[in-house]
């Protein structure tokens, strides 16, 4: 399993679609982020999409000097 970042509205969209698979973040709080169990069920697009998503929300909100650093600018 993996805990992903996501947009609250969708948070819950996701949970409901995959009830058991998606189940809100373990450990995390419960409204931004979600725990997803990798059991065969979710297509793998899907899965990539979350996973994007995720990076996406978590990148947006470091510093912009680490973003920088992510991105090798100097």
């Amino acid at each position: 399993s993996v805990n992903l970042k996501c947009d609250p509205v969708h948070a819950i969209e996701l949970r409901a679609a995959w009830p058991g698979i998606v189940t809100p973040g373990y450990h995390m709080n419960k409204k931004h982020w979600n725990t997803v169990v990798f059991e065969g069920s979710i297509p793998d697009e899907q899965l990539r999409k979350m996973i994007d998503e995720s990076y996406a929300l978590v990148y947006k909100g470091l510093s912009k000097a680490e973003q920088e650093r992510i991105r090798g600018v100097s």
